[in-house]
């Protein structure tokens, strides 16, 4: 039995080489895979193709099968032969030449009249284009410059002339014991505005842990405090800590927050959703987004996570 091989990239293409090569149909072989093809990495680097070993079935003994193979190399040496006899004989003939074609007028006329019209064409899209863009885009609104929110005016009081009663004094104090705790060097400034709410500033070396991530350790202690100040007290007294800057820092992030959603809100017609944030940095978003057209503000959710929503007024 005569058995040949042939290779591809994939087995269909393989089997129909050999099939095209062989001049037989699928009955008259059995198909036998060799080596299965891979496609490599992404497609191009170590890919193999896939070989398969196609025999002639034996059926009835055909005079020709083994002279098959020799044929095939005489045949195509034939085909040759002939073409290239072919390209001599086309050389060796004498061209005829070939005069051009004059156009009659009636024949120019047409493709000059097509020519005008496209010319025509292109300068109307051309002087209509500037036009039409400017009916699709609308105009763009100018962006409100958002001022930082406006803060109080704090006089600071020295620690010698603190009042341990005073809601300063025992903010100073709590904070004082509390930062000894936690193991940190701070000194602590305090101060009040002009309806007595209390401001604390910590300076010292290791004021990250008095921060935590977002500023939730900062607040945490901003809270506690409040709570010391105000038991056991009539009315209520704000109580507002800082260190390294961060609330000033944190205000100025908030307020590009606040203008690049307020953007997107604006240009997808969608509300959008801000993450949680606590009662301070709420206020933030509110405020800053009262500068701007086209959108309004509120807040849903429960606490911790009541979170900001801006919201497309057009």
């Amino acid at each position: 039995m005569k058995q040949y091989e042939f290779s591809a990239r994939t087995q269909d293409e393989a089997v129909e080489l050999g099939l095209q090569e062989l001049g037989v149909s699928i009955a008259d072989v059995d198909v036998q895979v060799v080596e299965e093809g891979s496609k490599g990495l992404f497609g191009l680097f170590g890919s193999r193709p896939v070989k398969i070993r196609m025999t002639l079935k034996d059926t009835e003994e055909d005079p020709l099968a083994d002279l098959l193979e020799d044929n095939k190399p005489a045949k195509k040496a034939e085909k040759k032969a002939e073409k290239a006899e072919k390209k001599a004989e086309k050389k060796a003939e004498p061209k005829a030449e070939k005069k051009p074609e004059e156009k009659k007028p009636e024949d120019k006329k047409p493709e000059e009249k097509k020519q005008a019209k496209a010319e025509k064409k292109a300068e109307k899209k051309a002087e209509s284009a500037p036009e039409a863009e400017k009916a699709e885009k609308p105009a763009k609104a100018e962006k409100p410059e958002i001022k930082p929110m406006e803060k109080p005016e704090v006089t600071m009081i020295p620690a010698e002339e603190l009042d341990a009663d005073s809601p300063a004094g025992i903010a100073h104090a709590f904070l004082a014991e509390l930062t000894k705790l936690m193991g940190v060097d701070v000194t602590i400034d305090m101060g009040t505005d002009a309806e007595g709410n209390v401001y604390g500033y910590i300076n010292g070396d290791t004021l990250g842990i008095l921060i935590g991530r977002r500023g939730e350790t900062l607040d945490a202690v901003q809270y506690l405090t409040s709570l010391k100040v105000n038991r056991g007290r009539e009315g209520y007294t704000r109580v507002t800590l800082d260190t390294e800057n961060y609330r000033a820092k944190r205000e100025d992030t908030l307020i590009r927050l606040a203008n690049r959603m307020a953007n997107r809100a604006l240009r997808t017609g969608r509300k959008v959703s801000l993450e949680p944030m606590n009662p301070y940095e709420r206020r933030i978003i509110h405020y800053a987004l009262q500068q701007t057209d086209g959108v309004s503000t509120h807040s849903e959710g429960d606490e911790p996570n009541r979170h900001v929503v801006i919201t497309n007024k057009k």
